[in-house]
């Protein structure tokens, strides 16, 4: 036994644990010596099939978010970063940072070379992406493997299929997942588009091939409004874009927004349920929770979901978003090929680090949980908690005086925010992430209410006013949501 202890201490001496982590070693100095040998070979080789650094191209909570991901891991954290964010928690927290400065704050993180640059004089193993910013560029993607960097998420070719709406609707639809009635090719005339209009029936959907986020989408309600609306969406996605190719399908009236979490090692996929993310303001949600459908129709559509990774070769976290009609009745809409703002819902009512899973899977590891390994427990909600004015959601940037933000039984917060912190107004306006668990929904409910009353934040406007408003409103009480919900409730904004 005494070699044993003078084999793992020689280890400590120089340097390192042989591939463990802290636990594991202090675990494997009270395993018998054979067994801890192959254990150590086991994990030594684990370690040499890691990352052992990995570049963050992003900022804010999700930045932050990664970090802590990555330190559970015992992987380095380096991160990228504008001026604007020289003093952020995420730059103090990281093991290395590289200075970006541009003169659009924006390049800072969209400069493609700039970030493979900071990855190469940082040798690093791979990029995390977080969301927005270069998450689902292509082109970024296929510069990194050029370089031998891995990206954290799918591949440049699955980012370019789903990135195509109407690649993305066919390929789905040829999975067997659900899709409304619309064109399987780029609209090629205006008469074509009106004829086909008139076959699906109003009102419909206008909607860019390379749309996002709302942009280059225009609802049409009668024949004589399609011509002009046509023009206007081709238009916008020209101009947002750089392509004009639009298609059409029935708009749904009525629906609720309901996506699936997904995670893909390239051959197999799993889900982890359902979040429902009906309340929004200009297509950005504003409140996320789940779960939200029963348990077969969760299976239903979650194998659909699967089905639909598999198809593609998917590999990594992806969220596959429906709109359901009031008959229950599901339609694909598209598929987020990265890592949500709204993940961490998920986490909470599965209990999975969800970052954790995409970074070993882009390591190279088979999906380590199977779909039985998934259950759901109580109901999570999400108020993310934008620096806007809640009345026109305009941004609000300037200096945080004062910053508190609620602790406790089922309750949790990301966020980079703090007393001092200078909120830029060039970036996005999320600030934080107020998240609640309980029992069931009322429980989650109620939480949320004590959660958003301790919250304190001045110097800056926020949405805390409409949050609460919301959690009292006596439709989100009955959970009588549509997208619609924040049009229809204009008294919530105040």
């Amino acid at each position: 036994m005494q070699h044993q202890y003078l084999f793992l201490d020689a280890i400590v001496e120089n340097g390192h644990h042989g591939g463990l982590g802290y636990a594991e070693f202090q675990y494997f100095r009270q395993t018998p010596v054979v067994l801890t040998a192959l254990l150590i070979g086991y994990f030594g080789r684990r370690s040499h099939m890691g990352f052992k650094r990995v570049l963050i191209a992003n900022r804010g909570e999700i930045a932050l978010r990664i970090l802590r991901t990555l330190r559970d891991m015992g992987i380095e954290a380096a991160i990228i970063h504008g001026r604007e964010d020289r003093l952020s928690l995420p730059v103090r927290m990281a093991d290395v940072a590289y200075a970006n400065y541009k003169t659009n704050p924006l390049d800072s993180y969209l400069d493609i070379e700039s970030v493979i640059q900071a990855a190469k004089e940082l040798k690093c193993d791979a990029v995390h992406p977080g969301y927005g910013f270069l998450a689902e560029n292509a082109h970024f993607v296929s510069r990194l493997q050029e370089e031998g960097i891995t990206f954290i998420g799918p591949s440049s070719d699955v980012i370019t299929l789903l990135g195509d709406k109407i690649q993305a609707r066919a390929a789905m639809e040829a999975a067997g997942l659900p899709t409304a009635k619309g064109s399987s090719e780029p609209i090629a005339s205006a008469d074509v588009a009106r004829n086909l209009a008139e076959e699906i029936g109003y009102p419909v959907i206008i909607k860019a091939a390379a749309g996002g986020g709302g942009i280059g989408m225009q609802i049409v309600e009668k024949a004589d409004e399609f011509e002009g609306a046509l023009k206007l969406c081709q238009s916008r996605a020209r101009s947002a874009f750089g392509d004009d190719r639009v298609f059409v399908e029935k708009y749904i009236l009525g629906a609720q927004h309901v996506e699936f979490q997904v995670l893909a090692d390239g051959k197999k996929a799993i889900h982890f349920g359902e979040r429902f993310c009906s309340i929004q303001r200009r297509h950005q949600k504003l409140v996320e929770e789940g779960p939200w459908l029963d348990d077969e129709k969760r299976s239903e559509i979650g194998d659909l979901v699967c089905r639909g990774a598999e198809a593609v070769g998917y590999k990594g976290l992806a969220t596959f978003e429906f709109l359901r009609d009031a008959n229950g009745d599901f339609y694909f809409l598209e598929v987020n090929p990265r890592v949500q703002v709204e993940h961490t819902v998920t986490e909470l009512i599965t209990g999975f680090n969800l970052v954790e899973l995409g970074i070993r899977v882009a390591q190279g590891e088979a999906l380590p949980l199977s779909q039985e390994d998934i259950t759901w427990r109580g109901h999570a909600i999400q108020c993310r908690l934008n620096a806007e004015d809640p009345r026109e959601f305009v941004p609000s940037p300037g200096r945080l005086w004062e910053c508190h933000f609620p602790s406790g039984f089922g309750i949790r917060c990301d966020t980079h925010a703090h007393p001092g912190y200078e909120m830029p107004g060039c970036f996005d306006s999320l600030l934080a992430k107020l998240l609640v668990w309980g029992h069931d929904r009322d429980d989650a409910v109620r939480r949320m209410r004590t959660a958003l009353d301790e919250t304190i934040i001045t110097g800056v406007e926020h949405l805390i006013p409409l949050h609460r408003r919301i959690m009292d409103e006596s439709d989100f009480i009955k959970g009588d949501i549509t997208i619609q919900y924040i049009d229809m409730h204009q008294e919530l904004l105040g």
